[in-house]
C-alpha cells in the first residue's frame, strides 16, 4: 500500500497561539501545531466574527450572512490532512445572544502514523443566550492511523447547540479497512458545570468490538448528532424524516432529559451526512426558532 504523505503548511513569526498551553505543545511536541481561536458577537441585528487567532494550518478566510442573525463560517485546513504527532486546537466563544454556524469545505484526514498519535482539540464555550451549530464533514481514519479527537461544548445558561460529528474507519470506496491502528474520541456536552452527554469512544483496531453483533457490526462509518433540548413528540419526527434505509444501516433517536441524541451505523458517509442533514432540518426551527438554511458549501 502507498504510504500518504502530508504536505506541511508554513507558518509565520507573527502568527499567534491562542493558548499558553498550546505554546507549550508547539514547543515540546514532535508534531505540528494547528491553533485557532474565534470569538462572535451580536452587534446590532447580526452576528460577527469579532475575535480571531491563529497559528499554523487552521483558519477560517472569511464569514457568511445567509441569514439573519448568524454568522456562517467555514473551517479550512490547508494541508488536507493530519499525521502522526500533529495537533489540532480549535476554541471558539460565542457571546450572548449570538448566532454561530460552524462548517468545513471538505473531510478531514488522519494518516497512517509509524507511531505517534495525531490529536484534535474542539472547545465550544456558548454564554447565555447564544446559539451555535457545529456541522463539519467527516473525519476519515486511515489504516494504521493513531488519533484522539475530543468535541467539549459548555454551555451557559439557556444557551442553545446542534452538531453532529461523523467518523470513517478507512477508505471503504477504495477498499481499505481500518485493520491497524486505535481511535480514542469523546464527545462531551455540559451545561453550567454539569454533564448532560458524555459519549467516549476507545477503538484498537481489530478489537471484537468492531465487528461483533453488539458492537460495529463491521460497519466503517459512525456518527452522532446531538441537540440540547426536549420538545415533545420531536424524537418522533426527526425520526420519520431521517430514517436511514440503505442496506446494513442503523439510525436511532433518543430523547434524553436534557439532550436528543442522533446515532448513524453504516457503509456510507454520504448516507450518515442525508440523515443529519434531515433531522438537522426538523431540529434547527424546533429547538433554535430558525428555518434550516444550508450553508452554500454543501452545494458545491
Amino acid at each position: 500500500m502507498t504510504d500518504v504523505v502530508a504536505e506541511r503548511w508554513p507558518m509565520t513569526a507573527a502568527a499567534r497561539v491562542p493558548e499558553a498551553e498550546a505554546e507549550a505543545e508547539a514547543e515540546a511536541g514532535a508534531g505540528w501545531l494547528g491553533a485557532l481561536d474565534l470569538g462572535f458577537e451580536r452587534r446590532g441585528e447580526g452576528s460577527v466574527l469579532a475575535a480571531r487567532r491563529h497559528r499554523g494550518p487552521l483558519l477560517v478566510q472569511r464569514t457568511f450572512h445567509p441569514e439573519p442573525g448568524v454568522c456562517h463560517a467555514y473551517l479550512l485546513h490547508p494541508p488536507g490532512g493530519v499525521v502522526g504527532g500533529d495537533r489540532l486546537r480549535l476554541r471558539v466563544r460565542a457571546a450572548a445572544r449570538s448566532g454561530v454556524l460552524l462548517t468545513a469545505p471538505a473531510a478531514g484526514k488522519f494518516y497512517r502514523s509509524a507511531g505517534p498519535t495525531a490529536s484534535q482539540s474542539v472547545r465550544l464555550e456558548l454564554e447565555a443566550g447564544a446559539a451555535l451549530e457545529w456541522l463539519p464533514q467527516e473525519n476519515i481514519v486511515y489504516d494504521g492511523a493513531r488519533v484522539e479527537s475530543v468535541t467539549r461544548v459548555d454551555l451557559a445558561g439557556d444557551a442553545r447547540f446542534l452538531g453532529w460529528e461523523i467518523t470513517c474507519l478507512g477508505r471503504p470506496a477504495a477498499g481499505e479497512a481500518f485493520t491497524r491502528g486505535r481511535l480514542r474520541q469523546r464527545l462531551e456536552l455540559w451545561r453550567g458545570g454539569r454533564p448532560l452527554y458524555l459519549e467516549r469512544l476507545d477503538l484498537e483496531a481489530g478489537a471484537p468490538f468492531q465487528s461483533a453483533a453488539w458492537g460495529l457490526r463491521g460497519a466503517p462509518v459512525i456518527g452522532s448528532l446531538v441537540a440540547a433540548g426536549n420538545v415533545p413528540g420531536l424524537d418522533r419526527r426527526v425520526r420519520e424524516a431521517a430514517g436511514a434505509d440503505g442496506p446494513g444501516e442503523l439510525f436511532s433517536v433518543t430523547q434524553l432529559e436534557a439532550v436528543l441524541v442522533c446515532r448513524y451505523l453504516g457503509g456510507s458517509t454520504a448516507r450518515a451526512r442525508r440523515c443529519f442533514e434531515a433531522a438537522w432540518r426538523v431540529l434547527r426551527p424546533a429547538l433554535l426558532g430558525r428555518p434550516a438554511c444550508a450553508p452554500r458549501i454543501w452545494s458545491t
